[in-house]
């Protein structure tokens, strides 16, 4: 599987997506999900929940780190999904001669999730929002999905209000990156680009 870049115009495309790529996941996959605030990680989680027929709201765990929800992979097997924000995680208060690493570890050792971020269990599936501070640290193996959100208000008027704020619509630009051999034979499926008008950049 190689590095896939797609234009996603609305924040249903953004669902549509998430759900396209939650099909293609199995236990023990970790997904580290980048971008600037406003850019859609939450909304792009809600259609990864939902394909996962998780019944609950999937909102943004900010203020919990992490939320465990349970559902089924396309399959039907059990599916265990820990939601994980580490916007908070790796703070500056660094013993002597501790590196942002080992700060990591550490608070992911106090919470709890340094075991399944190594070693996911065989229904387990991380998604992990600012992850992409973990990446040096753990996860070997993963799919880094960054979004882009250019704000180009000639091009896209849907993503400001009339007042200048950052609405749910407007552009993004998703790379979907797999790290490591247990991505390598994966495909997605053509529902990727298809489903919604949702194509690759030019």
């Amino acid at each position: 599987m190689n590095t896939t870049t797609i234009n996603v115009p609305t924040g249903q495309d953004m669902r549509d997506l998430g759900q396209a790529v939650a099909n293609a996941v199995h236990g023990g996959d970790v997904l580290l999900l980048s971008g600037p605030l406003g850019a859609g990680k939450t909304t792009f989680a809600q259609g990864f929940g939902r394909a996962l027929g998780i019944e609950g709201p999937i909102v943004s765990p900010t203020f919990t780190i992490a939320r465990e929800l349970d559902g089924r992979f396309r399959d039907g097997t059990p599916a265990h999904l820990i939601h994980v924000d580490a916007y908070r995680l790796g703070g500056n208060a660094y013993a002597p001669g501790q590196d942002a690493a080992d700060r990591l570890l550490d608070e992911l050792e106090s919470i709890g999730l340094d075991e399944e971020l190594e070693d996911p269990g065989e229904h387990t599936v991380i998604l992990m929002e600012w992850g992409e501070q973990m990446a040096a640290a753990l996860a070997p193996e993963r799919l880094d999905i960054h979004i882009a959100r250019p704000l180009d208000l000639h091009a896209d008027s849907g993503a400001r209000q009339e007042d200048g704020e950052l609405t749910g619509d407007g552009t993004r630009i998703v790379t979907l990156t797999p790290v490591g051999p247990s991505w390598e034979h994966r495909s997605w499926d053509s529902s990727l680009y298809t489903h919604n008008g949702l194509a690759r950049p030019a």
